[in-house]
């Protein structure tokens, strides 16, 4: 990875450790290969940080990141849970956007032109979405609802041969929440349809089989 893009990655806020990073990176230059011209999609991108890993992948690779995120944070992001931080609450409104500290990490990180920022919930964005992905990133909405939504949503714009990404996958309840182990990376294991290629911390990818 460029070593600046990397220390674009590694100096966005955001929850995801260099090393997941750096894997979530090599998955898209990955799933670029194996499915040329199609785009890589992401399901929650907070404030960018992931965004710029998969980003420089798509750069390298001649193709875009679609990163969709409604930008008024997941349940966990709200105030009185664990991963609130009060500075991204609109004073005016009073709600959660992280819209323009998004905007800020991929302009810094020089990805404009490769990063395509889709903002709405994600079950509107698939009602309108019908392009195969070479890769699909799900790191949204972490309760049994929201993931359970993104995995029957959006698995199935995985391209045969492309590669689902799933964040957060815990196999140790004591290690964190359950529900994208639960009710992303265990469908899809069960499902047939898709293998797992790489393990790094709490990051899953699979690939597709048909």
């Amino acid at each position: 990875m460029d070593p600046l893009l990397r220390a674009a990655g590694e100096a966005a806020r955001g929850f995801m450790p260099p090393d997941e990073g750096i894997a979530l990176y090599r998955a898209g230059l990955d799933a670029a290969a194996a499915v040329p011209g199609a785009p890589l999609l992401e399901v929650g991108s907070y404030c960018g940080k992931s965004s710029v890993y998969l980003g420089s992948a798509a750069q390298e690779s001649a193709t875009v990141l679609v990163a969709i995120d409604h930008h008024r944070g997941s349940e966990e992001n709200q105030p009185g849970w664990e991963w609130h931080e009060p500075d991204l609450v609109d004073p005016e409104l009073g709600v959660m956007d992280t819209l323009a500290w998004f905007r800020r990490t991929i302009f810094r990180a020089g990805l404009e032109g490769s990063v395509i920022a889709m903002v709405g919930d994600s079950p509107t964005v698939s009602r309108v979405w019908s392009t195969p992905c070479a890769l699909v990133f799900i790191d949204g909405g972490h309760g049994e609802e929201p993931a359970s939504t993104d995995y029957d949503l959006w698995t199935p714009h995985v391209a045969p041969g492309g590669l689902l990404a799933i964040h957060d996958v815990f196999p140790d309840p004591a290690d964190g929440g359950r529900p994208p182990y639960e009710r992303i990376y265990l469908p899809a294991l069960g499902s047939g349809r898709f293998t797992e290629v790489s393990a790094t911390g709490s990051l899953r990818v699979l690939r597709r089989l048909d």
